[in-house]
Parts: C-alpha cells; structure tokens; sequence
C-alpha cells in the first residue's frame, strides 16, 4: 500500500498512480469503433483497454506475428526440429508497472516471468559488476554500488563534480528536457567527471540499452534513465525474463483475451492511409479495402508512422507532420542466436553485460532460463546462446559484424572456441527510435489536435519517467483513456516510479546545485 492506501503494483510503497477522469465502466449505447496500428506493445496496450470497455476494435498489424520488437516467429534449425526466433534478449524490469498490468491480464500471477539472479556486467580488462549485493532503495543503493563497484576507488570519488550529479537527485520529467536535452550523455558523463572505468562498465551499458552511440543520445533521456531503475525507485535494477519464447509466453494468451473481447486482430494487414473525414471519424485503408472507424491510434513505429504520415495528406497540420518526417531511427544492431554442440561453462549466468569486447553488447544463455532452449539443449546436449551488438556504425557490413560477434564471445566466454556451431540465425535491424540530442520537441505526444486521432509507443512523448517497453505500454493506456475520455468511460490507471527525489534532504541539495549551475552558467 501507498500512503493514499492504494495497492501498489510493486515493492516500492511510494510508486505514483494517475487515476483516469472518472466515467462508466463500459460503452453504454451504440458501440464506437477503434482502428489501432500496430500490434506491439502500445498497440496491443490500446486495444486492450478499449476493448475491455466495450470499444469495437480492429488491430492492425504489419507482420505475421505480434508483438513488434518483442515478437518471435517459428524457425526450423538444420535437424529438423523447430525453435523460436525473436529480436532478441529483454529484461523485464519490476518498475515496468504498466507493461506488467497488461500482461496480468493474461496471467494474473505474472507465472510466465521468471527473475534472474542477478544482472552481472564485464569488462574486458576484468573489471566485474552487479546488482545482486546492492541495495534497492534510494540513496543506499547508490551508496552501496560505489561501496562495492571496482571501478569506484578514492581519487574517483574525490574527482566527481558534486554540483553537476546532485541534480540527478530530484528529476522531474517536466523539467529534465528543457535542462539536459541540448547535452550528449557523453558530454553529460564527462561533466560528472565520472570515472571510466564505471561508465564503460555501467552507464555506458545503459545508454547503448536505447540502441544508440552516448555521443548521440540526449543526455536528458540519459538522466531520465537514472531516475527510472536507480536513483528515483526501490524496485531495484534486478528483472524478469520469460520463461518461454515471447509468443507463447505473452502475446498468444493475450491475443487470445482480445478475441475473446470481441476484438478483430488482422495481421499481415498493414495500415496504408488514414483519411479525416468531414463528419468525424476515419477512412482507414489497408490491402483489403477501405472501412470507416470512428477514432484511430496510431501505434506504429517510426518509419511506419512515418509511412502512414506520408502517404495520408490530409492527417494533421503542417507543423505536426514536419515534426514527424523529422524524426530518426537508432544506428542499426544485430542480434545472433548459435546453437552450439556443447555446453558453456558451468556458473554462466543468463545474462551478462559487456563492455570492451568490441562491438559486443551482451551474451545470453537462453537454455538456462526459456523452456524451448533448456529442451533443446537437454535432448542434443548443447547450448544456446545469444549476442547483441547495439549502435553499429552505419557502414557496418552485416556478415562481417556477424563474425566478430562469434570471435568475441570465444573471449569472453573460451569453453566456446571448441564448440561447434550447429544452427545460427542472425536479426538485423535498424528501426528503434533514436532520442538525439536536441531532439525532445520533435517528437509526438499521445494527443493531437485532432481528438480523434492518438499516438502510442516509445518514441512517443508521455510526460512520465518511463521508458522503453514501459513508455510503449504506458503510451498505449494513455492513448486509450483519450479516446474514451470522449465518450465518457472511465479509462485505465497509470502507474509510474515516484516523480522527483524521495527525500526532503536530497531534493534540497539537489535544488542548491542546480541554482548554483545556473548562477555559474550567467
């Protein structure tokens, strides 16, 4: 419970809700009808919700699957027998309170998540890190990972610049833009003085997680990230993981809800053009011709907005679709999934973040946590693991980067240099959001100026410290709640970690240094 006596969705008592304006439960009278593009995580987010309400709901999705880039599709490996491919890896963090309240809505006891030990990090120069020893609640967990961090010694904690770090100590999503969105993370990093050998094992390992260079990302989007999993909430920086592939462990029990609510789920189905109509509502056009609906959530990602933005002249003004063409994709990244003919060493975690090994980002051990990896190693006596490079340089020759990915797993992991690789599948892809520097008042709200027509995802803006599949899952229900705000239906409660510092003393100090950094800025 919170201190309002709400159930909170988490550990941390002090997580905010933002109750929905009140209304009815459900539509009363005739039903309106809701096109949604876009079957992720926001898409699927919206369509919930309104279908829950007794919305009529048409999901469209581009792919064969759902779940955008948590989807998963089936493969056939070399002997014949069937696996999942997917996007790769994701951690499903405990501040991910929305995403969590949707996916409850399939398995209340959330029995498809299962949490993994720890979340270690490496260095090539064998600097180790984790998260399992440190303290969850803020300020101890800040104090108990320099206290137990390698990379923090003396001179390092004498260097840092108290006047630029104590803002981190009260962010306020209102105000974290108009500060620091004009700074690249590096340059933000650099102005901390923070040490390197913490920021290559650490934060830099957070800021690629946005799929993009630090000397690219918004420093404001950087902060942000601090306040979300370390400096703003109790819920820790340990996560979840599922415990089958992302279709059968999320998507298809949820695709199932839907159409049990009455929801049509189209896939293969692409949105093509949208058209305001005179009278209110929309033509929404896709391969199979032309229907009218009466609102529309555009939930798709960007170039796919863009897409839709383009090919449709009449949607928005000037202004609105001019932000839109402006915006920008992350640098591409590869993901490899290798069956290997025999096991990694014994002790290897799940998950392990890199930093140092080239353009390696991470290494996953499928077949110790997902049940389809675990059986196919079990039966072939193998392994399955995974790797991720983010933010590969634009002129990246694709099987090139695929070779070195495999060398730099042989170092960090050497058991794996005699190992045979009996299948491989490689994902690469450049279609993330990319949050650059300056970029903030480009991007998208939820709403537009018409009421009709909503955004979701995670390169849409939302005013609250979240981000990633959380921003995708919040956007979603708040671009629900606009709709059916209209027609007079009481939409769906938004949770989020606690906005600004959690205590009276670190808000003070905080406040004294940015007065002093603008004083000093004069």
């Amino acid at each position: 419970m919170n201190r309002r006596g709400t159930r909170t969705p988490g550990r941390d008592r002090r997580a905010r809700a933002l109750a929905p304006r009140p209304g009815l439960e459900r539509i009363v009278g005739d039903r309106p009808s809701v096109a949604v593009a876009g079957g992720g995580i926001a898409g699927l987010a919206a369509a919930t919700v309104l279908a829950e309400r007794g919305v009529r709901v048409v999901l469209h999705e581009r792919e064969p699957v759902l779940g955008g880039r948590v989807s998963g599709w089936p493969v056939t490996l070399p002997d014949g027998s069937s696996a999942t491919m997917s996007r790769g890896f994701h951690a499903f963090f405990r501040q991910y309170y929305n995403l969590r309240g949707l996916l409850r809505r399939a398995d209340p006891a959330l029995s498809m998540l299962t949490g993994l030990p720890d979340y270690p990090l490496v260095h090539a120069d064998g600097l180790r890190d984790g998260f399992r020893r440190v303290p969850r609640t803020p300020p101890w967990n800040a104090l108990g990972f320099v206290a137990l961090s390698p990379s923090f010694g003396p001179r390092d904690l004498a260097a840092l610049r108290p006047a630029a770090a104590l803002p981190l100590l009260d962010i306020r999503t209102a105000d974290v833009h108009r500060r620091w969105d004009r700074v690249s993370a590096q340059d933000f990093l650099d102005d901390l003085r923070f040490p390197a050998a913490a920021r290559h094992l650490a934060f830099e390992v957070f800021s690629r997680s946005f799929f993009a260079d630090p000397r690219e990302l918004s420093a404001a989007e950087m902060a942000l990230m601090f306040h979300i999993y370390f400096l703003g909430s109790s819920e820790g920086l340990l996560f979840d993981v599922p415990r089958e592939p992302f279709p059968q462990a999320l998507w298809d029990p949820l695709a199932a809800r839907l159409t049990a609510l009455g929801a049509e789920l189209r896939t293969s189905a692409p949105v093509e053009t949208v058209r305001p109509l005179a009278g209110g509502g929309h033509e929404v056009t896709d391969a199979s011709g032309t229907r009218r609906h009466d609102a529309v959530v555009l939930a798709l990602d960007t170039g796919g907005l863009q897409t839709v933005v383009g090919r449709s002249p009449e949607l928005g003004d000037a202004g609105w679709r001019e932000r839109v063409a402006r915006l920008r994709n992350a640098p591409p990244f590869l993901v490899s999934r290798l069956w290997l003919d025999r096991p990694v060493a014994a002790g290897r975690p799940g998950f392990l973040g890199t930093s140092g090994y080239g353009t390696l980002d991470n290494v996953s051990v499928l077949c110790a946590w997902e049940g389809e990896a675990a059986r196919w190693a079990a039966r072939t006596g193998g392994s399955v693991v995974e790797l991720h490079a983010y933010a590969l340089p634009e002129r990246a020759v694709r099987d090139v980067e695929e070779k070195r990915l495999l060398a730099q797993l042989h170092q960090v992991y050497p058991e794996t240099r005699e190992a045979r690789v009996v299948a491989a599948r490689h994902e690469w892809r450049a279609d993330c959001p990319l949050f650059p520097v300056g970029g903030y008042a480009d991007r998208p709200a939820v709403r537009t100026a018409d009421p009709s027509l909503v955004l979701a995802g995670d390169l849409v803006r939302t005013g609250l410290p979240v981000a990633l599949m959380e921003r995708a899952a919040t956007s979603g229900f708040l671009a629900a709640n606009a709709l059916l705000e209209r027609w007079g239906v009481r939409g769906e409660t938004v949770w989020t970690v606690p906005e600004g510092g959690r205590s009276a003393l670190l808000r003070a100090l905080a406040r004294g240094a940015a007065a002093a950094g603008r004083r000093g800025g004069r």
